[in-house]
């Protein structure tokens, strides 16, 4: 335990309220999601003077790894993943805190040992424990019970005790449904985060700000207006090394229950009472919740998935998904997955929410698009419909964080000449802020109890209530309707079809 109190940082994540003091416990600490973001993430906390003034952290493995061994590799993954450069006065006192612990899920006497550091460090006024478990989906059962069976989730000494879930949530409804039942059978909610990084980046918590805000926007935020609604999370990385996660996964489970649908929700969510967890929250499920159940056969016709064959992104050569390690050679998993949704409420009846994610593709972008509805054309009889520009308001979260209007305007000129411009909005030009990895602001609010931009269980189930439909028809369709595509493209061309027999586009990953 050290005192983390460090020189603000005049770059950093502008907060008011500094973390009661705490134990951080870190299970997976000598695995890949702590080396890449939550050690880096913590690291810039303490940059910014945002960790509790009394704080340590608790790197637990199931082997058993000595704390010197852990400080070494955990540095070198600093060194290499950090998103700024790492001050080593900062980084020494962070990594002064961190001790190591043998936790195995599989052996309960090794929790007592946990039990008993934890039990030190209350008799030292360090009552606070957060959990975070960066581990595989199959351990968050286990070693959450484990915790509740030698006594540490337990808050009645008036410690808060808080317990920090990674994405998947499950892997359909059932599983879903179950997860949260049993780890509602060890805590309270109000004490489950369950993180999803994307709810990190700036750009999406702008959404709200940019709806709710501005009175130019929210009323004409509904079906009279908006024509329909598009959200793009694309990648450019094939699936590498990581076949033997990706052949039980697929695009659909790995993106839509969790990132798309969480951006949905933004865009979709009616004003809360007050801008609170609980209120925000509750939007965020009710507008899950009214997304329209479709039938095997709706589901078919309104979805594509595609998985990708041999081509080129840029200089690097990719071959087919099938080729790659751990994969079947008759595979049907998909790597792209392209959607249809409708939202069964007052604001958004007939406004369709077109969705799209996929690997190996051209571009890698993250963005919503806003499409409104076209204004009358009598009063321009000279000038040809197709010429005037989409009404889109863009709002981009990767590689380009910020928000375009795209809107008509007259060309100079003697005659009455229309063309489409935009006004551009990006945060790098506006704001000076330090590279983050997107966990910054989500561990410090599971520090704060603020749990405004972690899903709650009503919200995960009515998410994957929505997808299972999919995964059902598309387990029973088996390699009918599978499309492929090239690697390095905008993805199968029935994913435009999908859209165009709407007589809509997708915007080109291009960015236009």
């Amino acid at each position: 335990m050290i005192n983390m109190n460090t020189e603000m940082n005049t770059n950093a994540m502008v907060k008011s309220k500094r973390p009661d003091s705490c134990c951080f416990v870190l299970f997976g600490a000598s695995g890949d999601l702590a080396h890449r973001l939550v050690i880096p993430a913590l690291y810039n906390l303490a940059e910014a003077d945002l960790l509790p003034e009394r704080f340590c952290v608790i790197g637990a493995t199931r082997s058993g790894v000595p704390t010197q061994a852990l400080h070494d590799d955990l540095m070198a993954a600093l060194n290499k993943y950090a998103t700024r450069p790492v001050n080593q006065a900062t980084a020494n006192r962070l990594f002064n805190c961190i001790t190591s612990i043998r936790a195995d899920p599989s052996e309960p006497g090794s929790f007592e040992h946990l039990k008993a550091q934890l039990d030190g460090l209350c008799e030292s006024d360090i009552r606070n424990h957060l959990y975070y478990l960066a581990v595989p989906p199959a351990g968050f059962k286990p070693i959450s019970e484990a915790l509740a069976g030698v006594g540490v989730l337990d808050e009645s000494d008036g410690g808060w005790r808080r317990l920090v879930v990674e994405k998947p949530f499950g892997t359909d409804l059932a599983s879903a449904r179950a997860l949260n039942r049993d780890l509602l059978n060890l805590v309270d909610e109000h004490q489950i985060y369950r993180i999803d990084h994307y709810l990190g980046k700036e750009t999406v918590q702008n959404i709200l700000v940019l709806r709710f805000a501005n009175g130019m926007f929210e009323p004409i935020w509904n079906r009279n207006h908006i024509d329909h609604v598009q959200i793009t999370v694309t990648e450019t990385l094939d699936v590498g090394r990581r076949g033997n996660f990706y052949e039980a996964t697929g695009a659909l489970r790995d993106m839509v229950p969790n990132h798309l649908f969480q951006l949905l929700s933004l865009v979709a969510m009616d004003p809360p009472s007050l801008f609170d967890a609980h209120s925000v929250r509750s939007e965020k499920a009710e507008v899950l919740a009214a997304i329209q159940r479709q039938t095997e056969q709706e589901t078919l016709r309104n979805s594509i998935r595609g998985q990708y064959r041999a081509g080129r992104i840029g200089e690097r050569e990719v071959g087919d998904y099938r080729a790659a390690k751990d994969v079947e050679t008759n595979s049907v998993t998909e790597t792209y997955v392209a959607m249809k949704l409708a939202i069964d409420n007052w604001r958004w009846a007939g406004v369709p929410f077109y969705l799209r994610t996929g690997k190996a593709l051209k571009a890698k972008r993250t963005e919503v698009v806003i499409r409104f509805k076209r204004a009358p054309f009598s009063m321009f009889r000279e000038t040809e419909v197709e010429r005037f520009s989409q009404n889109d308001l863009v709002i981009g979260i990767e590689p380009t964080e910020g928000v375009t209007l795209q809107f008509n305007t007259k060309v100079p000129g003697p005659q009455v000449v229309i063309d489409g411009v935009e006004m551009k909005f990006n945060y790098k030009d506006y704001f000076k802020v330090a590279p983050a990895t997107g966990y910054e602001t989500l561990i410090y609010d599971c520090m704060i109890g603020d749990n405004i931009l972690f899903q709650r269980a009503d919200s995960v189930e009515a998410g994957w209530q929505a997808v299972q439909p999919f995964l059902d028809a598309w387990k029973k369709a088996g390699a009918e309707g599978l499309c492929e595509y090239k690697a390095g493209t905008q993805g199968p061309d029935a994913a435009d079809d999908l859209i165009q027999r709407d007589g809509r586009r997708w915007r080109s990953l291009a960015g236009t």
